[in-house]
């Protein structure tokens, strides 16, 4: 069968076209990636709930202000209209999004030095959030170098000496060279494993690189390690190796007789074996042995045909085959992925390994990279399966094997609808509809498929597992930047609210104009709220298991927070307004005092919300240039408010003596001080339990 989308090498061929369009094999991954809903990411849930809690608040707060300052306090309502605008102004965090789309961009670049191709910006907050990775094993959690370490015959099992794709190494047997003339089953087996191939292995300046699967091309190098020349046979005809039938056969003459060459799947192979000399037992046994040592197995067997036979179709090989034996190859884990499952596991998040070897090889490999391995199944198991059952079997299972794109699919549902934020590793075609649906698709960058990447939301340069792991940091990063950043936004304006509305409700003159109110959200926007952008990873980020998909972006602590600096700010700026009213000040001086004094207080507590419990003062305190920079250029646009002439008349200011800057100052220490003594006094009641 020819699909379409396939490139042809050589040859020519008549074909009758069989469907077009959606019948096709693209055209079916095509409709079902179409039909694939992408889930939204927790980001853009939270932040369109958080936006549209935030507008009714506010919209609801200035009509109460308005009507109580125009029924019970007597204003004018064009003056108190400015004022109530003022009030929304100054309630209205309008730098958030801006600051927000920084923090993201930022995330996307320091991922992509690591490595990690980010393809749309929510996708880095969303990583963030995993809790579950699904990821293949081979060239992902594993070298992807292949290398035969044992070969099974009827006779014999040989040791294979050497690793690497270099032909240096010896077949062996009880520690001693193996002489081929002991077991002509095995110079079969190993012209089987040459002929039955489509790689290349070539020798350039000293070093041998390989063309085509690392699977196919460690059965060249082992035949080289053979002490006399394994000859690789003319192909007459062939059927391609396909997961969905897991064999490759070749037709070819050897040893004067026609033969069909079979290399695949032993379970498949075992299947076609004939019944009379093949003895299942004991090629069960020698695969389960081979398999537990965390090795790939990869059986191979012949067939003797009619000379007259020229082309081979699947028919041809359903039995009658002459089973020879078993290759156990070796593709050793990542060190590098060691390391990152286990930091994954510090970090509450599972592993799931989804490959299409055998279970026994994907269970041995998988406690070999130090996952706790709960169950393992296979595909056809998970064919059988409901999606209720799939549902259960995602989650207390974390070793499948024998799998098809579509068990991903299925798995990836299941995993969601536990509420498991999901990231989904693929690389073929097939694994698109799976991509697609995961929170976080991740395609692999050096054999991942075009229709792969444009499916997925990361791509990994490297095809590396500790990438992901470093991605997932970075996410976390990110999303708790954008929660500092909210946790230091929204009590400005809270405070700057607050301001404005406490004066109305007393009946008092604004202490700060509309426009005041707009230079102080202006200059904190483009200052004090990009600092916390470029905060580093927090130590205890990476030991708190993943929060949950449905967390809000204000936990309760959040929002006591936020309250209690809310009241601190605009309580003591409208003390400040009012203690020196009663002193002979102009109106322009003492609410140029007023607006530096909350300048000054969001200024301190940028350095309280650097972290979110832990103390303002530890040992990175000055890893954060920026912030410093931003606090540098802040105080240089107060005194340019405050001492340029025009300023004066554009914003109603007025200059200060040295002496008057002590209230603003003093307020901005006060201010930081309760902040630290408040995260204190959480830091031992509720520790890290309650703010996510």
């Amino acid at each position: 069968m020819v699909y379409s989308g396939t490139s042809v090498a050589t040859g020519s061929a008549k074909a009758i076209v069989t469907a077009i369009g959606e019948g096709t094999e693209l055209g079916q991954i095509n409709a079902s990636i179409s039909e694939v809903q992408t889930v939204k990411t927790p980001l853009i849930r939270q932040t369109t709930k958080f936006g549209q809690t935030v507008s009714i608040a506010i919209l609801i707060i200035s009509v109460v202000i308005y009507a109580f300052g125009y029924f019970l306090r007597d204003y004018e309502p064009v003056e108190l209209m400015l004022t109530t605008i003022g009030l929304a102004v100054a309630a209205i965090p309008e730098g958030l999004p801006a600051v927000i789309s920084i923090i993201l961009a930022l995330g996307v670049r320091n991922m992509a030095e690591q490595k990690a191709i980010v393809r749309s910006l929510p996708s880095v907050e969303t990583l963030g959030a995993v809790s579950v990775i699904c990821t293949d094993k081979t060239g992902t959690l594993t070298k992807n170098e292949m290398t035969v370490k044992q070969i099974v015959t009827a006779n014999h099992d040989i040791e294979v000496s050497g690793s690497g794709y270099a032909p240096n190494g010896d077949l062996e047997l009880n520690g001693q060279p193996f002489d081929l003339d002991d077991d002509e089953s095995m110079i079969d087996l190993l012209t089987v494993g040459k002929t039955c191939n489509d790689s290349q292995l070539n020798e350039e300046d000293g070093d041998w690189v390989i063309n085509g699967d690392p699977t196919e091309a460690c059965l060249l190098t082992v035949a080289e390690k053979a002490e006399r020349p394994i000859e690789r046979l003319k192909v007459i005809s062939k059927i391609p190796f396909d997961s969905e039938y897991k064999y490759m056969a070749t037709l070819v003459d050897y040893k004067g007789e026609r033969m069909i060459f079979f290399k695949g799947a032993p379970d498949r192979l075992f299947d076609m074996a004939s019944s009379e000399d093949f003895k299942q037992d004991y090629w069960d046994e020698k695969r389960k042995e081979i398999a537990d040592r965390g090795q790939r197995v990869l059986g191979a067997g012949l067939k003797r045909v009619d000379s007259s036979k020229a082309s081979i179709d699947h028919e041809d090989v359903e039995d009658g085959l002459t089973f020879l034996g078993l290759f156990g190859i070796v593709d050793p884990p990542r060190q590098e992925a060691i390391d990152a499952v286990a930091a994954c596991r510090d970090a509450g998040i599972r592993i799931k390994m989804i490959t299409g070897d055998h279970k026994d090889t994907a269970v041995a490999i998988a406690k070999e990279l130090g996952m706790e391995v709960e169950g393992a199944l296979e595909g056809r198991e998970l064919t059988d399966m409901t999606d209720e059952e799939i549902k259960e079997a995602s989650v207390h299972n974390d070793v499948f094997a024998r799998t098809s794109p579509n068990d991903k699919l299925r798995l990836v549902k299941g995993l969601q609808e536990n509420g498991l934020i999901t990231s989904m590793t693929g690389d073929g075609v097939n694994d698109a509809p799976a991509l697609k649906r995961a929170d976080i698709g991740v395609a692999m960058g050096i054999k991942g498929t075009e229709v792969a990447k444009e499916a997925s939301q990361m791509v990994l340069v490297d095809d590396n597992f500790k990438t992901i792991y470093n991605a997932v940091r970075e996410g976390r990063r990110v999303y708790d930047n954008l929660k500092k950043t909210i946790l230091f936004l929204l009590p400005t304006n809270g405070g700057q609210a607050l301001l404005v509305a406490m004066s109305i409700l007393l009946g008092a003159a604004a202490p700060l104009s509309p426009v005041q109110i707009l230079w102080v959200n202006m200059v904190v926007a483009i200052t004090l709220s990009l600092a916390i952008a470029f905060e580093p990873l927090e130590e205890s980020t990476m030991k708190r298991p993943p929060r949950p998909a449905n967390v809000p972006l204000l936990s309760r602590y959040y929002i006591f927070r936020v309250t209690f600096v809310s009241i601190i700010i605009g309580g003591g700026s409208l003390w400040i307004n009012y203690m020196l009213g009663d002193f002979d000040y102009s109106t322009e001086k003492l609410q140029t005092i007023t607006l530096n004094a909350i300048v000054m207080a969001q200024l301190f507590h940028l350095y309280n919300c650097r972290t979110e419990l832990a103390p303002a003062f530890n040992r990175h305190f000055f890893d954060n240039k920026i912030a410093f920079l931003v606090s540098a250029l802040l105080i240089a646009l107060q005194l340019f408010i405050t001492y340029v002439p025009f300023m004066h008349t554009l914003f109603g200011t007025a200059p200060l003596t040295w002496e008057d800057w002590i209230y603003p100052v003093a307020f901005g220490a006060v201010v930081f001080i309760i902040v630290e003594i408040e995260k204190a006094i959480s830091r031992r009641v509720i520790g890290n339990r309650n703010i996510h």
